[in-house]
């Protein structure tokens, strides 16, 4: 009997796989089990595809968002380290308007800033003040990055033990490792 779990959103675990009559695959009659084996094959095909992949997919995506932002905020660091060595309080740059319209802009006094600290908000912070927020910030988000790739991990994991399933149901040997790939 093999049984395999998959979280939903709200944390608990919900199997995806229970052969409740296990005689069901050992009866003699050929007739009757060959379509329960390739509806059950269905089933895990099906599981793979809009369970498990999406899901993998979603994973991926969020992770790869949060490394984005973790990206904006180093590249924040920088320029704020290179307003400090820099010593000077006025600040030329270009301002993206929307839709890559730039247009020049003269800061008089860049001594403090609005920093995005989450959810739509901005504070203003002083140099010193965004530099240590930027830390804590890229600490949090690079936790949230590697339980993010613990949890594409398990569902990779997942993937492969449902085909493990579907190789058993179906009387198909083992891979070599070396045909063995990247599941997504």
């Amino acid at each position: 009997m093999l049984i395999g779990l998959h979280k939903e959103k709200g944390g608990k675990e919900m199997s995806f796989f229970k052969r409740e009559d296990s005689e069901e695959m050992s009866a003699p009659d050929n007739a009757t089990a060959r379509p329960n084996v390739d509806q059950k094959v269905l089933q895990y095909e099906t599981f793979i595809n809009e369970v498990l992949k999406r899901d993998l997919q979603k994973v991926v995506e969020q992770r790869d968002q949060v490394y984005e932002k973790i990206s904006q905020y180093l590249q924040l660091k920088n320029t704020i380290q290179s307003l400090q060595e820099a010593g000077s309080q006025q600040l030329k740059t270009d301002v993206d308007l929307g839709c890559n319209f730039y247009v020049q802009a003269e800061v008089e006094d860049s001594s403090r800033m609005f920093v995005a600290v989450g959810y739509g908000f901005f504070v203003e912070m002083t140099h010193d003040e965004a530099l240590r927020f930027i830390e804590k910030k890229t600490s949090q988000l690079t936790a949230f990055t590697e339980q993010l790739t613990k949890d594409s991990a398990k569902i990779k994991a997942h993937i492969r033990m449902v085909l493990e399933g579907l190789r058993e149901l179906q009387g198909l040997g083992d891979l070599p490792e070396s045909r063995r790939g990247d599941v997504f």
